[in-house]
């Protein structure tokens, strides 16, 4: 399985990783720093499933999720934010996104993951 976790922040980026490998040890890990680099290394990557972040620079996740939607419709995007706004949720879900989860992911929060994941 290849993964791409999207957040500016290296901080989040590291805990998600970290987080995800204690139930996917063997899968492939990218990151990206950016909605823009997201999209640059979804193309050249292909990943089974992206998290990503709303609130970075260059360019937000929701952007990026429409963008990247739009090329690769069959891309499962789960959205981890901070971001608690019922509006933005439902953009991101209207977009496509296959999930919103609230930072930090908890052991309920990564059983919830699993479960999207599993299909």
């Amino acid at each position: 399985m290849k993964i791409l976790v999207a957040d500016d922040s290296m901080f989040s980026q590291k805990t998600t990783i970290k987080t995800l490998k204690s139930i996917y040890p063997d899968a492939i890990y990218k990151t990206a720093n950016d909605g823009f680099e997201c999209i640059q290394v979804y193309a050249a990557f292909l990943p089974d499933f992206v998290f990503m972040d709303l609130l970075m620079p260059k360019m937000s996740g929701q952007e990026a999720i429409k963008q990247i939607l739009d090329k690769y419709p069959t891309a499962k995007i789960i959205v981890l934010s901070a971001d608690i706004q019922l509006a933005v949720r439902a953009e991101v879900l209207s977009a496509g996104a296959l999930a919103f989860i609230n930072k930090p992911i908890n052991a309920t929060k990564l059983k919830e993951i699993e479960l999207l994941i599993k299909g």
